[in-house]
């Protein structure tokens, strides 16, 4: 399973038109770990934000909707290098509505980024405008 899911992922990251992606699915089915495992072959790997376990981050998208400001806030809060080849993972997406909503902004305004959230109990319907895998 890990390598169907991985060879749909690298046709993502190569995609000229690519939106940013939502995995959603019951908890403990391994979103995450598989995020994490595609995000160390990009040229300067992965910073996951967990919103249910670090809800200082959520501030970060309460007043603004300008991209490159939250990706740098983001950095400067990590402490690691965030560029155009680095995956950023939104973990637990739907702990914070206003990273979900920020999602159409990446797309829109920065889509050089490479965008990924996991989210469990999503109880919500998507905007068709994001790419999904389930």
């Amino acid at each position: 399973m890990k390598r169907f899911i991985i060879e749909n992922l690298r046709a993502w990251k190569e995609y000229k038109r690519r939106k940013p992606l939502i995995i959603r699915g019951a908890r403990q089915v391994g979103k995450t770990w598989i995020l994490e495992e595609f995000g160390k072959e990009f040229a300067d790997g992965f910073v996951r934000i967990n919103f249910d376990k670090e809800p200082e981050y959520k501030q970060f998208f309460e007043t603004t909707k300008d991209v490159k400001r939250i990706i740098s806030n983001l950095a400067l809060a990590t402490g690691k290098k965030i560029t155009t080849e680095t995956l950023i993972i939104f973990d637990e997406i739907q702990a914070c509505p206003n990273a979900l909503n920020s999602l159409k902004y990446f797309c829109e305004d920065a889509p050089e980024y490479y965008i990924a959230s996991a989210g469990s109990l999503l109880g919500l319907t998507l905007t068709s405008g994001l790419a999904t895998v389930s």
